[in-house]
């Protein structure tokens, strides 16, 4: 009779621990499906403006007064730097959540009585309060390998090859286009420009990527952006997308500008001395540095 008390009641307590396991299972997944909502690109687009009118007020700050372009092109680059360790350690943070998840499944395994207890401890007391090193230390590790993965698929990005289309401006348009990667910078393309250019137009023989200007959706873009800055955060200009690889034609001379569309049209490379003695005349009047678009 105690033998069978004793079955019945180890039976009890195993559908008790089976129960345990599939509802903290059901937990898992639902953390998990919030993670995923959490890591969608969206969010980072609401935050595009507040991000880059940072980047634009440190580098105002930052080179007041006289400077070389040995040290403005320095400063640039140490800005675009902290900003992508800023966007590094958004997505550790996101990252660490799924290590916590994965920590708290493994800790619910560890509780599970075994079969064969070699001491008398409680397998239901949660210990997950108590200093570990070993699990410490799986999770550095952890983080640190989803650290690297994303750096990588950023780095992988960054490689891709577009195909820019442009117009060479010069009160007229002369389109042409180039092969750039998605993390070259504006000041990069313009350089390529310059090479394609030189060949037909003399006035640009002499002319260095510092005396010109890239025009895009009547936003002046400053030559330290990537094009992977604006795609990553799917920024827009006044008529739609800042760059969008596969329309390029001016969408108000087709279409009704207040229809938004997911269309981008060829931007602009001028020299800027010609936007300086033209500036008060169509289109010329309509352009605007990125950072006013922004504050407004």
């Amino acid at each position: 009779m105690a033998q069978y008390k004793g079955a019945a009641s180890e039976a009890g307590r195993a559908m008790q621990i089976q129960k345990k396991r599939e509802k903290a299972k059901e937990e898992l997944e639902l953390r998990k499906k919030k993670i995923e909502e959490e890591m969608k690109l969206s969010s980072i687009d609401n935050k595009f403006a507040a991000h880059f009118d940072a980047i634009e007020a440190q580098l105002k700050s930052a080179t007041v007064g006289l400077v070389s372009l040995n040290e403005m092109k320095a400063k640039q680059e140490d800005f675009v730097k902290e900003r992508e360790k800023q966007l590094a350690q958004k997505a550790e943070e996101i990252k660490r959540r799924q290590v916590e998840e994965k920590r708290e499944e493994k800790e619910r395994q560890k509780r599970q009585p075994k079969k064969k207890r070699k001491t008398m401890k409680n397998p239901d007391v949660d210990t997950s309060f108590l200093p570990d090193r070993d699990r410490e230390e799986e999770e550095k590790q952890l983080r640190e390998e989803l650290r690297k993965e994303w750096e990588e698929k950023q780095e992988k990005v960054k490689n891709e090859e577009i195909e820019i289309t442009f117009s060479y401006w010069d009160g007229s348009g002369h389109r042409r286009s180039v092969m750039m990667k998605k993390g070259n910078s504006i000041y990069q393309f313009l350089q390529r420009c310059l090479e394609l250019l030189r060949k037909e137009f003399h006035e640009l023989r002499s002319v260095t990527a510092d005396q010109l200007m890239y025009v895009k959706e009547d936003l002046i873009i400053p030559h330290h952006y990537t094009f992977y800055d604006f795609i990553i955060t799917k920024a827009r200009g006044k008529s739609g997308p800042l760059f969008s690889f596969d329309v390029h034609e001016d969408i108000r001379l087709v279409s009704d500008a207040s229809v938004e569309k997911d269309e981008s049209h060829a931007g602009k490379v001028l020299m800027r001395s010609w936007y300086e003695r033209n500036k008060h005349i169509f289109p010329a009047s309509r352009w605007e540095a990125l950072a006013t678009f922004l504050y407004n």
